[in-house]
């Protein structure tokens, strides 16, 4: 038995790292650089039109903190934002798909979809803290 749940603990383990931010990129350019712009920063060519502005993506961390938790319910609509009169993203389907885990900076778990977690370990890298 010992040695069944040891192996289900690594298992989810490795999930929580499964991150592949070159994925996370490609999902970026197609689904998201449209209103937050190809370098991240808010000014792509659909932020014009849009109530709410897209939010500077390379200024996300803070205190050495990236916000998982936050980014990961903004996108997955957990935490809707209503700034072009439907939820952000309006992509959000494209980013359903087998639920993993992540950490949050505290270390808990969260479960979100794979493109999520692949689009956040993008995100990670363009933080210019």
């Amino acid at each position: 038995m010992k040695a069944v749940l040891s192996l289900v603990l690594g298992l989810a383990a490795g999930a929580t790292m499964a991150q592949d931010a070159e994925m996370g990129e490609a999902l970026y350019l197609k689904h998201c650089a449209t209103c937050h712009g190809i370098e991240a920063t808010g000014q792509g060519p659909m932020a014009g039109v849009l109530v709410i502005k897209p939010v500077d993506l390379t200024q996300l961390e803070q205190d050495g903190i990236f916000p998982v938790e936050r980014v990961a319910k903004r996108i997955d609509g957990r935490d809707a934002l209503i700034s072009h009169g439907s939820p952000m993203p309006v992509y959000g389907d494209f980013f359903e798909g087998r639920d993993v885990a992540i950490k949050t900076h505290t270390g808990q778990p969260l479960m979100t979809s794979q493109p999520i977690v692949d689009l956040i370990a993008y995100m990670r890298t363009l933080q210019a803290n």
